[in-house]
C-alpha cells in the first residue's frame, strides 16, 4: 500500500478505530511504518486519525485515542482548518528507557560515532526512540547520508528515528528527519516533538517553540514537568477502495461495502 509506483503510496498505514467508538472510551489505534514494522507512535499519524474520527464518529472536539504507546488526549481546535492539539506525553532521556546500550542515566550531549563523524547526540523516547542530533548547518543530504547509519547503530537495539536540528533562535528550531521505518521523512509530529524537547533539556530553546520542516510547521508547547503538547494541521486529500485485484494482491478480504457515519454521528 505504501509503494509510491504500485500501490496507493504513504510513509505508513493507519488502521483504526479497531472495536466500537463510544463515549468515555478511547478509539484504539495501530500503525505500521512502510517498511512493514509496527509504530508504537506518531505524531503525525494520530492528528490525521483524529481529524478522521471528528468527521465520522464523534461529536466532541477533544476525546482519546489508544496507540501502543499508551493514550493520547487529542483536542480537535478548529475542524475546518483541520488543527488538532495532542497531548504526547512526557519525554524520557534515561538510556535504559530509550533504549541506548552501552550508557547509563541520561543521553543528553552526548558523543556518537557514526558514518566516520564524532557526532553529539541527545536521545528521548517520547513513545518511540529518537536521537537528535544538533549541527550548525542541516540538509537534506546529510540525513540521507548519516540517518540511516545512526537510525541502525548497535546502540540502538530496537532502532532509532533520527533528527538533524539547527536553532534558529530560543522560539524557532528546523529539522531534517530520518525515520527508523520509512526513511527520509518531510515531517513528523513526533520528531518534532522529541527535537523541541531535546533543544529545551540542551538549554537552546524554551518552552514553545515552532519547528519547521520540508513538509510543514508544528507547534510543540512544553510544560513544566516536561509534558509535551503538539498543535498542527491535518488534510484529508481522498476517500475510496482499494481494487480487488490489489486487495487480493495484499492478502485482503474481499472489501465490505459500507460507508462510515456521518459526522457527528455515533454508531
Amino acid at each position: 500500500m505504501c509503494d509510491r509506483h504500485f500501490g496507493v503510496g504513504g510513509d505508513g498505514v493507519l488502521f483504526g478505530p479497531i472495536g466500537p467508538v463510544e463515549k468515555g472510551r478511547a478509539a484504539e489505534l495501530r500503525i505500521f511504518n512502510s517498511d512493514g514494522s509496527e509504530c508504537e507512535k506518531s505524531g503525525n499519524g494520530i492528528r490525521m486519525f483524529a481529524l478522521y474520527l471528528a468527521g465520522h464518529y464523534v461529536k466532541d472536539d477533544e476525546f482519546v485515542i489508544h496507540t501502543l504507546a499508551g493514550d493520547a488526549p487529542v483536542q480537535v481546535r478548529d475542524f475546518a482548518a483541520g488543527i488538532v492539539r495532542v497531548d504526547m506525553g512526557r519525554p524520557l532521556f534515561d538510556a535504559a528507557d530509550i533504549p541506548v546500550l552501552g550508557m547509563r542515566g541520561p543521553v543528553i550531549a552526548q558523543p556518537l560515532e557514526a558514518g566516520g563523524r564524532q557526532l553529539t547526540v541527545t536521545c528521548v523516547n517520547i513513545g518511540n526512540p529518537h536521537t537528535v542530533v544538533p549541527l550548525d548547518e542541516i540538509s537534506a543530504e546529510l540525513a540521507h547520508e548519516l540517518g540511516p547509519v545512526i537510525a541502525r547503530h548497535p546502540r540502538f537495539p530496537h532502532g532509532s528515528n533520527v533528527q538533524f536540528l539547527q536553532v534558529i533562535d530560543s522560539q524557532t528550531i528546523k529539522i531534517e528527519i530520518w525515520e527508523r521505518g520509512a526513511g527520509y521523512t518531510l515531517a513528523s509530529g513526533s520528531s518534532s516533538c522529541a527535537a523541541a524537547s531535546a533543544a529545551r533539556a540542551l538549554g537552546l530553546t524554551g518552552d514553545a517553540v515552532e519547528v519547521r520542516m520540508p513538509g510543514g510547521v508544528i507547534e510543540i508547547g512544553i510544560a513544566a514537568d516536561g509534558t509535551v503538547t503538539m498543535t498542527g494541521p491535518a488534510q484529508q486529500i481522498a476517500t475510496g477502495q482499494l481494487a480487488p485485484e490489489f486487495r487480493r494482491q495484499l492478502g485482503l478480504r474481499p472489501a465490505r461495502v459500507t460507508a462510515p457515519p456521518q459526522q457527528g454521528e455515533i454508531p
